[in-house]
């Protein structure tokens, strides 16, 4: 997959890392029929309030048992001592994988531990768990492209790279204790910061930097409070040109925000507004004329990436990688598989999200 939309400028970006992501192999059907008999995965998931990680789990669920795998799927609901002890479970059980998407990637050292004194291993899944030796592969999308798309977007259509401008701009980050916000914060900067440095685009607020911009938990009512805020204290006698939202849950939250002061009328047009996920709200909203656009990860692919990962692990062969120099997670540098994210607007939606069966075009009418 690569870049597409209105974004093409972003498509000649590459991230920090070493090594290029590319996208997943397809294929998860191994040679014998039951690759996984007589194995246990435990997945780790961090809450239900998204679909996508609904999506995630069910994904891997099927793909695993399809393989011949056991599998014990359990969801935390945000709740960090929920995850914690769900994971203890699984280790006393005696999974002989742990699959974690963690809620709060620095609380899980101690669990950790006790699942590689039982020879369990651990990949982390989509969000790096820091500050463990005991964390052996992670798989997920680059992340730091994530937000070189975002802000490519936002370049594109201001019309930067032209000259264009001064736009005011304001930023929301991720959660502070997820590692991704941080790398999608630092893919958006590298491309806006420039514009912000000579003037094309100005933060009114001031707010810049994770430890004024991020967002708890992901929160949708967090941002739509804290873009209340913004327009109230800033912009009475200013317009705000763009958004920079990290995630979908933010953005429809921080589009309530805009649409209660009156953007989205023919006097005060809709900023652009970014997003991540391609969760069905933003994508209707987006069909609607508010969102702008988002990025598409297919977690169909993460978890099948996943499969080939535990299956060359627990069969003694070469696990795939393509990044063995960018996680580190505070103890080591994890070896990780990076999948390729796309962005989505108006113009791509059909082909990149109906064409490729991951939606129905009946959920959209």
């Amino acid at each position: 997959m690569t870049a597409c939309g209105s974004s093409d400028s972003t498509e000649e970006e590459t991230t920090e890392s070493s090594n290029e992501a590319t996208t997943a192999d397809t294929t998860t059907e191994d040679t014998t029929e039951s690759a996984g008999e007589g194995y246990s995965i435990g997945i780790s998931m961090p809450t239900k309030s998204s679909t996508r990680w609904i999506s995630d789990g069910e994904s891997m669920v099927q793909f695993f048992e399809e393989q011949g795998y056991e599998t014990d799927l359990q969801y935390a609901e945000d709740d960090i001592p929920n995850q914690l002890a769900q994971i203890e479970n699984m280790v006393t059980k005696g999974v002989d994988v742990l699959i974690i998407a963690a809620i709060d990637g620095t609380t899980l050292s101690d669990v950790l531990q006790q699942a590689a004194d039982q020879g369990i291993k651990v990949i982390a899944y989509d969000r790096l768990i820091r500050d463990s030796a005991n964390v052996d592969y992670y798989a997920t999308f680059d992340n730091f492209q994530v937000g070189v798309l975002q802000a490519g977007y936002i370049e594109t259509a201001l019309g930067l790279a032209d000259g264009n401008g001064p736009f005011n701009i304001e930023l929301f980050g991720g959660s502070p204790d997820d590692n991704n916000a941080y790398f999608f914060y630092d893919g958006a900067m590298s491309v806006l910061q420039p514009y912000i440095d000579n003037g094309q685009l100005v933060v009114q607020s001031g707010q810049m930097g994770m430890d004024q911009v991020s967002t708890l938990r992901w929160d949708g009512a967090t941002a739509q409070a804290r873009m209340e805020n913004l327009l109230s204290a800033f912009y009475t006698e200013e317009r705000v040109d763009a958004v920079l939202s990290p995630y979908d849950g933010l953005s429809i939250g921080i589009i309530s925000s805009l649409k209660g002061v009156g953007y989205g009328s023919d006097d005060l047009p809709m900023p652009v507004v970014t997003g991540q996920d391609a969760e069905v709200p933003s994508v209707k909203s987006i069909l609607a004329g508010e969102q702008t656009s988002t990025v598409f990860k297919d977690t169909r692919e993460l978890a099948k990436q996943t499969v080939a990962m535990v299956d060359a692990l627990l069969s003694g062969e070469e696990v795939p990688v393509n990044d063995t120099e960018t996680y580190e997670n505070g103890v080591k540098i994890v070896p990780s598989y990076l999948l390729v994210p796309i962005s989505v607007d108006i113009n791509n939606w059909e082909a990149a999200l109906i064409e490729t069966g991951y939606y129905t075009a009946d959920q959209f009418e």
